[in-house]
């Protein structure tokens, strides 16, 4: 059984940090591919960021490079996305979700290379 657990939304002002974490059961995030996912309402599905299995190269979504910063913690089998300097347009539902194969492709901005999905965490950033 697979199961994301997502944590770390919230309400912030314009400018302020979140950190979202997204802890992994019954998939190492060592073997793994994982990736950051956002929806806006009335808007499509959209890329945030990836991790390769290896920890060694990531990619972020060209409207939050800069800003924000996927990461792992091995040991704690646990994904983060660190976000700065955050901005009303950053307000969606964060996802999670793991690779359906223990090996990288070259679709990992493609929903459709992810098995599994967090629940979702709501992040909401006034002006």
């Amino acid at each position: 059984q697979v199961q994301l657990v997502e944590s770390g939304g919230g309400l912030v002002q314009a400018g302020d940090s979140l950190r979202l974490s997204c802890a992994v059961s019954g998939r190492t995030v060592s073997t793994y591919d994982m990736g950051w996912f956002r929806r806006a309402p009335g808007k499509e599905q959209e890329f945030v960021a990836h991790i390769r299995w290896s920890g060694t190269i990531t990619d972020h979504a060209d409207s939050v490079k800069g800003r924000f910063t996927i990461s792992r913690d091995s040991a704690k089998n646990t994904v983060y996305l660190q976000m700065n300097s955050l901005k009303p347009e950053d307000t969606a539902v964060y996802y999670c979700a793991v690779f359906r194969r223990p090996f990288s492709s070259s679709w990992y901005n493609q929903p459709s290379e992810y098995g599994y999905w967090g629940q979702g965490t709501q992040v909401t950033v006034s002006s």
